[in-house]
């Protein structure tokens, strides 16, 4: 017996509507906030990691509270609330000089706005990534699930076609694109997930 049905990717046009009732409506999309924190507390968050780019832009403390329409007391809190918790200057004061001088953010400072934004884009990422959601929610969900070890992989310009061999032969469908990220390979050892309109490809 072969089992000929197409393999699930999200995001592709292919994808059946209804899948994701969450978000079949495109104005409905996954959102998120995060921060950076120690076991004494709250490092640093979106309102503070924006505030300490203004101050890397401007150079000063008032007028980076101003232009993100903070009170500068509100800032200055945020920024010794920060120094406090990380146990390190984030701020050093330049006195004098042409410009009557200013602040600068330290090494310190920068490193974690750094992993903010790092953390910040990878979160994103997966959360835009909605094949690897697809693939997490059959792991989670799937009931008919049957192992097998991949026998043959066809290829064309845009698609993967997949063939299993379990008691029988079961073919899946997807992208190229899927099946890279998935690293199949001839003789791995895979799972095909059954659902009730196509047939889902996982691997260990």
């Amino acid at each position: 017996m072969t089992v000929a049905k197409r393999y699930c990717l999200v995001g592709n046009s292919s994808i059946p509507k209804g899948d994701f009732p969450l978000t079949r409506d495109s104005k409905i999309s996954p959102k998120f906030k995060i921060w950076l924190g120690k076991d004494t507390g709250h490092v640093l968050g979106e309102g503070g990691a924006v505030l300490l780019k203004a101050i890397r832009k401007y150079g000063s403390i008032s007028e980076a509270a101003r232009r993100t329409g903070m009170s500068y007391k509100y800032a200055w809190d945020q920024l010794e609330r920060m120094e406090k918790t990380v146990g390190k200057p984030i701020l050093n004061r330049i006195r004098g000089g042409k410009s009557g001088g200013g602040t600068e953010l330290t090494e310190t400072a920068v490193k974690l706005l750094i992993e903010y934004d790092r953390m910040r884009t990878l979160i994103g990422h997966v959360l835009e990534d909605r094949e690897y959601w697809e693939i997490v929610s059959a792991k989670l969900n799937a009931r008919n699930r049957i192992e097998g070890r991949v026998n043959s992989i066809e290829k064309d310009n845009v698609n993967s076609r997949i063939k299993i061999n379990t008691p029988d032969t079961i073919t899946a469908s997807m992208t190229k694109k899927a099946a890279h990220k998935l690293a199949i390979k001839v003789g791995d050892k895979v799972e095909a997930v059954i659902k009730s309109t196509e047939v889902m490809v996982t691997k260990n």
